[in-house]
């Protein structure tokens, strides 16, 4: 008779050395990235470096004309394979010439992350989005996509956010003013006409990740039509998150046509009963944002006076906003704040 051995039991102590097996093989791999990275961009900074040396001492008109980049390209490619195209070259001389000082270079952005900057021609706003992209950890597409959006002119529009024309203003989010936006864009929903409100509810509890994206960092979703109930009497809020950073509640009411006084009511009520009822230790006072099509200002700032509760009324878009026009506007802008100065 042949007795078969017992397999040795998976304990806890097997499953947390697998577990830290696992940590420290991922560890690595982050590392060996990061390093590559880093070793990628500083190559590419190098081969700018090179290219713009040898323009300015007169060698590029005088030996090759115009066909320096073309030749360099045909050259580099024939030797080292791939990854040399003329477009390749021309961006990292442009990559250069945009950042030559190598040591203010942030390490972790990677090259695809350069590329998109190098499409920002203003300073202030490239600035902008290199500190946002490190501050809350946007991949490639994510930054790209916040360039298409015109993240820097919307929140440099907002009067409550004047302080951050320049990037060297730029902050983290340690107040309520830096935690909303106005406008929000919602074109990763898919939508280009008119919603109703059940349904731009659901769009955006199916397509979350993306929203927690562009309501910003520190953001948790908690719950959709979050119950209120008062003597039998019941009522809900659209959609309630939890800032990590600002430490308290956001409760989100959604309107598909004009904001009217009577909701930012409603929200004063809604927040007053998160203080009594849904508020631990440690919790600040919850902030309220009602996102809605469009806005009186003026209404809007009467309805606010004297409210002691943070309640903001910000606008949304289902698709990008002309950028030209978003230029124009900031421009205007501008020109007011040193009027006024």
């Amino acid at each position: 008779m042949i007795l078969k051995r017992k397999k040795p039991s998976v304990d806890g102590h097997y499953r947390k050395l697998l577990s830290d097996i696992g940590v420290a093989i991922d560890h690595a791999k982050n590392n060996a990235t990061v390093s590559i990275n880093h070793e990628l961009v500083k190559a590419n900074w190098e081969i700018g470096k090179h290219i713009v040396e040898f323009e300015q001492k007169g060698n590029e008109k005088a030996e090759y004309g115009s066909e320096l980049l073309s030749r360099l390209s045909r050259d580099l490619k024939h030797k080292f394979g791939r990854g040399f195209s003329r477009r390749n070259v021309l961006d990292m001389r442009r990559f250069y010439l945009t950042f030559p000082i190598w040591q203010a270079l942030p390490a972790k952005l990677s090259w695809t992350h350069f590329i998109a900057l190098l499409s920002i021609n203003d300073p202030d706003a490239r600035g902008f989005y290199i500190i946002r992209s490190i501050q809350e950890n946007w991949s490639y597409r994510e930054l790209e996509r916040q360039i298409n959006a015109s993240l820097y002119e919307r929140v440099a529009l907002s009067r409550k956010k004047s302080n951050m024309l320049t990037a060297r203003k730029t902050k983290s989010v340690q107040h309520y003013d830096d935690a909303v936006k106005d406008p929000y864009i919602l074109d990763f929903l898919g939508y280009k006409g008119k919603i109703s409100e059940k349904k731009l509810e659901q769009a955006l509890i199916d397509n979350m990740q993306d929203f927690l994206l562009e309501l910003g960092k520190g953001f948790s979703f908690v719950a959709r039509q979050f119950k209120v109930s008062i003597r039998n009497k019941h009522y809900s809020v659209d959609l309630v998150f939890y800032n990590r950073i600002l430490r308290c509640f956001v409760l989100l009411d959604l309107k598909t046509r004009m904001v009217k006084h009577t909701d930012i009511g409603q929200m004063n009520w809604y927040l007053n009963y998160f203080k009594a009822e849904e508020n631990v230790d440690g919790d600040n006072d919850p902030i309220g944002i009602i996102l809605t099509q469009g806005k009186d200002d003026i209404m809007v700032e009467y309805a606010l006076g004297g409210l002691s509760n943070k309640i903001f009324v910000s606008r949304y878009l289902l698709h990008l906003p002309d950028k030209n026009e978003l230029k124009i506007k900031l421009k205007e802008f501008v020109e007011v704040k040193q009027i006024e100065k």
